[in-house]
């Protein structure tokens, strides 16, 4: 499948993120089949919880749907490079690839700042692509921040 189709139903979170005044990241989880099993937006300032990341509130729905903490066949895709918690959580339920988005110079833990997922002192490294839509990503997040210094 063409990892741009994956982008795409992630941007569809994000935007749920931005119509919400929260930073617009999005994420979505497929299972071998194709078939979404989880899916997620930022919700921090809503939940008043710096861990309700996108990729988080994916992960724990994709394990629910699953009924397992192990999410070896899926593909996560995000619409920003994972941070370090995320990262961890990504290797921790062994996901089998990983797509991104924008590339995140602050925070970035799969391959911009630091590189959890390919650490080979850890259990398990996905799959990762990142880049892809790297402009689309970009812009949306650019777009929120403008509108935030407005």
């Amino acid at each position: 499948m063409d990892l741009s189709y994956y982008m795409e139903q992630a941007f569809r979170e994000a935007i749920k993120a931005h119509e919400k005044k929260e930073v617009p990241v999005g994420a979505v989880i497929f299972d071998a089949n194709g078939r979404v099993i989880g899916k997620g937006h930022n919700q921090v300032e809503e939940l008043t919880d710096a861990t309700a990341h996108a990729e988080m509130i994916a992960l724990t729905s994709a394990m629910a749907t699953l009924g397992s903490k192990y999410l070896g066949d899926c593909t996560l895709a995000v619409t920003l490079e994972p941070c370090p918690m995320c990262a961890g959580a990504i290797v921790n339920t062994k996901v089998g690839r990983l797509v991104f988005g924008a590339y995140d110079p602050k925070m970035g833990a799969c391959g911009t700042v630091m590189n959890i997922t390919a650490s080979k002192d850890l259990n398990h490294q996905p799959e990762v692509y990142g880049g892809i839509l790297e402009h689309k990503a970009q812009s949306l997040l650019q777009e929120f921040f403008k509108g935030l210094r407005g």
